[in-house]
């Protein structure tokens, strides 16, 4: 089964939420701002994603403005990339979908489709 990451009042979570609903797929839900991943478990996703590690950060959100990270990240070394985001589930991008060898992170439809096709159930 799916574990899902996500924010409640994230209003592309909740598009995802309900694709995925749409589409009959089971998953198990996580609060990403009380249930956040460890640093353990993110370099892990980060490895499986096979996505650059800023693509994890939630550039839209306001600790990632407040700490003005775009202007920190490039010259940031990974371990303190990773422990950052593993301080506070609101820095990390969401939705974050860990799967059986893959990870998603974001909601684009068509990347889901690719990669969740074989759990659709057609209806």
């Amino acid at each position: 089964m799916l574990k899902v990451y996500c924010y409640n009042k994230c209003t592309t979570c909740k598009k995802a939420l309900k694709w995925l609903d749409n589409n009959g797929i089971r998953y198990e839900l996580s609060d990403i701002k009380t249930d956040h991943p460890d640093e353990a478990s993110l370099r892990k996703y980060h490895k499986l994603s096979g996505l650059p590690l800023k693509r994890f950060f939630n550039t839209s959100g306001i600790q990632y403005r407040e700490m003005e990270l775009s202007k920190k990240l490039p010259d940031m070394p990974e371990d303190e990339q990773f422990a950052l985001l593993a301080s506070d589930g609101m820095l990390v991008k969401r939705p974050m979908v860990i799967g059986d060898g893959f990870v998603l992170v974001g909601f684009k439809e068509e990347e889901w489709k690719q990669k969740l096709m074989k759990l659709i159930i057609i209806k």
